[in-house]
């Protein structure tokens, strides 16, 4: 019960990528249900642009900022989605420094940088990177720590949205960003992103399962001021649909899984 409670203030009180063991047919029925119900109510009334935008802008880029650093000034919960977060940034360049891509100065898009966990290592490996995010303050601060670190290659900072990016890279990443895209906007998106792609797309996101969703609707329920964006999972076949419509076909995944953070990796590549 302890534990339930725990899950449930996180829920209500942050954005946040969990964990949860596989619940009981009962419950997953349940939380089928509920998932069903919450679709329609969001979609009616919500502008998740704006609402992303406006957060990263302000209270989320206060938060996240501390998360995506070395600060101490972290929760516990915190700090379970700042190691999630990192291990899978991790598993990405590894896969990039095996292919030796970014060592060769190919070019890379970093959709959704954030503060640049990805970009600037990218750039510090050879590549030459376009990094750009939906808020102002995100994409400053990257390009704030950028100017700080010795680079083998380039990046550079910009204030964009996913739809309006053109051009054409050799890789375009985009890492924990579709949680904030509802599922009827996942398929144009992720399709927007494959055109720029020249010969690689590596992707993350949260995965559709009955029990989060059930829980996430639950917390959304709850009154309360601290509430973040809202955190849309996506089912990992629609994704890897999405992909293969576009001419590209998953190379390699992986799983990040910490207790209040998920996420699922696809690395594919053009056919």
């Amino acid at each position: 019960m302890a534990a339930m409670k725990a899950v449930m203030v996180v829920l209500m009180a942050t954005q946040v990528h969990g964990f949860f063991q596989a619940p009981s047919l009962p419950l997953r029925r349940a939380s089928n249900v509920l998932a069903q119900r919450a679709r329609p109510f969001r979609m009616a009334v919500v502008d998740d642009k704006k609402e992303v935008k406006e957060y990263f802008n302000n209270e989320g880029f206060n938060r996240w900022s501390k998360i995506y650093s070395e600060s101490d000034d972290v929760n516990a919960v915190q700090k379970f989605i700042r190691t999630g977060h990192q291990q899978t940034i991790d598993k990405v360049l590894a896969w990039i420094q095996e292919d030796g891509s970014a060592a060769n100065g190919e070019t890379f898009c970093d959709a959704g940088c954030g503060v640049g966990s990805l970009a600037i290592p990218l750039a510090q490996m050879g590549a030459k990177v376009r990094a750009s995010d939906i808020s102002e303050a995100m994409a400053n601060e990257g390009a704030a720590r950028a100017a700080d670190m010795a680079l083998k290659g380039s990046v550079t900072f910009e204030t964009a949205d996913l739809e309006s990016l053109n051009g054409s890279y050799d890789t375009v990443t985009c890492i924990d960003v579709l949680i904030h895209y509802p599922t009827e906007k996942m398929d144009s998106m992720v399709g927007h992103l494959c055109d720029i792609a020249s010969k690689r797309f590596i992707i993350s996101f949260a995965p559709f399962t009955p029990f989060y969703a059930a829980l996430k609707f639950v917390g959304s329920l709850a009154p309360g001021p601290s509430k973040a964006t809202r955190a849309y999972l996506h089912a990992e076949s629609d994704v890897v649909a999405a992909l293969e419509k576009r001419g590209f076909k998953v190379k390699r995944s992986d799983m990040t899984a910490t207790n209040f953070y998920f996420s699922r990796l696809l690395e594919a590549v053009k056919e």
